[in-house]
């Protein structure tokens, strides 16, 4: 991508956001090394691009939000410590967290990252990592003992193990649930079997909260994800207000005092 399509691209998103949802507080994840073309684009240059590109919806917009940057399963470690330290360079310019995620790889390892992800920490940034989706609860398991995480994205596998659950609700580590993507690339049965992982997570009072992962491939709003779970049944109105109240005290964005 060229900088100014990443800059475009980020401020229709964050706009968007608001317009059709009324989205006012916003974290955007991305992985700016997928998009400097292989090392053709400079990265500083994508990454300054995704931050004017927020900068003009922010003062158009009455939103706050922040940048989390996405290492890759994928990756070397060469390539995803370059990201951290991207991330904490421009900590103060919206970077926010991160985060890592992609397809599964049979080299990779969380405990790998632990130091790299103790920096960023350190740094002030918040964590959260991609488990429980498509592998099970193990991988959860392991993201919550060598990296620390605020949160796990998805981690709905983490339902299979009640040990686990109490330790994810003794850390207050909250869950970040998206029913149309679990539901879309079948790493759920069906409705049914998400509900029973939502009421085993409310059982161990595990948080969690509903969210969209990928809104414009799936042609899906955050609200049409919070009327779905109640549609389903898998929450009533209460249980979905304190989901939003667990949310909100998880993000990154108002820790950071990002405007």
């Amino acid at each position: 991508s060229s900088p100014r399509a990443v800059e475009e691209s980020v401020y229709e998103v964050v706009g968007g956001a608001y317009r059709k949802a009324n989205i006012t507080t916003l974290e955007l994840r991305f992985n700016p090394m997928k998009r400097n073309r292989g090392g053709e684009r400079d990265l500083d240059h994508i990454i300054m691009a995704s931050i004017r590109g927020f900068d003009r919806a922010l003062l158009e917009y009455p939103v706050k939000g922040g940048l989390i940057f996405c290492l890759d399963r994928t990756f070397d470690e060469r390539l995803n410590t370059i990201l951290v330290e991207k991330a904490i360079a421009y900590r103060h310019r919206g970077v926010v967290g991160v985060d890592i995620a992609g397809p599964r790889h049979p080299e990779f390892h969380y405990r790998d990252y632990a130091a790299l992800f103790k920096k960023a920490r350190k740094a002030g940034l918040g964590i959260t990592v991609h488990a429980g989706e498509e592998e099970g609860w193990e991988s959860v398991d392991e993201a919550l003992r060598y990296l620390e995480p605020d949160r796990i994205g998805h981690g709905i596998h983490a339902a299979q193990d009640r040990d686990l659950c109490k330790r994810l609700a003794e850390r207050g580590v909250l869950l970040e649930i998206c029913p149309s993507s679990n539901l879309d690339t079948k790493v759920v049965k069906d409705a049914d079997e998400l509900g029973e992982y939502i009421a085993t997570f409310k059982k161990h009072k595990v948080r969690f909260s509903f969210n969209t992962d990928g809104p414009e491939m799936l042609e899906t709003t955050l609200r049409e994800e919070l009327r779905l779970a109640l549609r389903s049944g898998w929450v009533t109105k209460e249980e979905l207000a304190e989901c939003g109240a667990w949310a909100k005290e998880a993000s990154f964005v108002r820790r950071n005092g990002t405007p």
